[in-house]
């Protein structure tokens, strides 16, 4: 196990009725609030109300920043600084899943400077301070909830980037696993999809051999997030299944699972993220994609570590005289397999992407590769790992 630090700064209200708290625990904060949410979903299901209820009741002025979309865009980023500079916003409050709850984190850092948000995300700046800013989770998925990272699409190039920053966490996160309730099951299946991806990208890029802690609570969570997501999509209001996909989709990602592994990537996400700016399909949908595709790509050099997975997560396939080449690929079936079985694509052919595209994704992912220092993922590499997902 390698050096490490895990500070995470985010305070969680886990459970019932707690959407009722943003107020109290905003106007610790500030008192003019700027509300980021999406489209149309939080007023149907009445956790709108809810909040905006909770917050003038706690003396809050609240501005309206809604219309967020499921891959995020710069454009809406830069309109809500400038709704945040107009009306002297203190305070941000994102209402909704990881879309919403990045886009919020933008505003945050991004009204605080003269310069253009983008510039945090090519590198060029770095963030030095940012508004707080507390949030009321609807979707269980990319874990922003209770980390430091962002992911904005800048509409006119078509690069959807990510950024992390320390003063990003946001200062306190409420999960009530109720108002999952209403989520649709295809985003439910893509929510459990992104979780799982982000523990396996976690677990596959270590080069630390000794790391038990880690591997055990990165392959508990793998099995819960399978578990739970099918228990979701059998009876949407399972208290306890949403409850426990929500909870781990937010340790997958809150720098509990990382802490110990050495250097990591994020290859897998590096790539997706080409797929969904180009053709914007929702984040879990390219995932359950690439992943597959990653891992066969991975198993050519690394068979053993899926292998060793493999052993764990699926207790019941049969190992025995098996090689670890024989083992891995079995394993990759047989998440293929389930993301199938969950109704989430796994080839490019069911998006309708040709694979004479491959080059275009490909030469769209290197940029980012570049800027996440992942320079072994050449054009070239990328475009061999795209093959594997035809």
């Amino acid at each position: 196990m390698q050096n490490f630090v895990f500070h995470n700064t985010t305070k969680i209200l886990f459970g019932r009725n707690t959407v009722a708290a943003i107020g109290p625990e905003t106007a610790a904060l500030g008192s003019r609030a700027l509300l980021v949410y999406g489209r149309k979903s939080i007023k149907e299901n009445g956790v709108y109300d809810e909040v905006v209820s909770s917050l003038q009741a706690a003396g809050l002025e609240v501005t309206d920043h809604g219309g967020v979309c499921s891959n995020p865009l710069l454009s809406h980023v830069r309109a809500g600084i400038e709704k945040a500079k107009k009306n002297n916003i203190d305070v941000i409050v994102a209402a909704g899943g990881g879309s919403v709850i990045d886009s919020a984190k933008a505003i945050s850092a991004g009204t605080l400077v003269d310069h253009d948000v983008w510039k945090f995300f090519t590198g060029k700046k770095s963030i030095k301070k940012s508004l707080p800013l507390t949030t009321v989770l609807t979707l269980a998925a990319a874990g922003s909830e209770m980390n430091s990272g962002m992911v904005i699409t800048n509409d006119d190039t078509r690069e959807k980037f990510g950024f992390g920053n320390q003063r990003l966490y946001p200062k306190m996160s409420i999960l009530n696993p109720e108002v999952t309730f209403s989520v649709p099951p295809d985003y439910t299946a893509y929510g459990a999809v992104d979780a799982i991806s982000h523990v396996l990208e976690f677990y596959m890029t270590t080069d630390d051999p000794a790391t038990p802690v880690q591997d055990r609570l990165m392959e508990g969570l793998i099995e819960n997030a399978m578990d739970s997501c099918e228990r979701c999509l059998d009876n949407p209001e399972d208290y306890n299944a949403r409850a426990d996909l929500m909870w781990t989709a937010t340790l997958a990602l809150n720098g509990l699972t990382a802490a110990g592994l050495g250097r990591v990537g994020f290859p897998m996400h590096m790539i997706e993220h080409s797929l969904s700016a180009l053709y914007d399909i929702p984040h879990g949908a390219g995932l359950s994609i690439i992943m597959p595709g990653w891992l066969k790509w991975f198993s050519a050099t690394n068979p053993a570590r899926i292998a060793r997975l493999a052993q764990r997560i699926f207790p019941t396939m049969d190992s025995e005289g098996y090689t670890d080449e024989e083992v891995a690929e079995r394993a990759i079936s047989i998440l293929r397999n389930w993301f199938s079985r969950i109704d989430s694509p796994t080839s490019l052919q069911e998006i309708d992407v040709p694979g004479s595209d491959i080059a275009k994704i490909a030469e769209n992912a290197v940029a980012l590769a570049k800027i996440w220092r992942l320079k072994e993922y050449s054009r070239e590499r990328i475009e061999e790992i795209l093959r594997h997902c035809i």
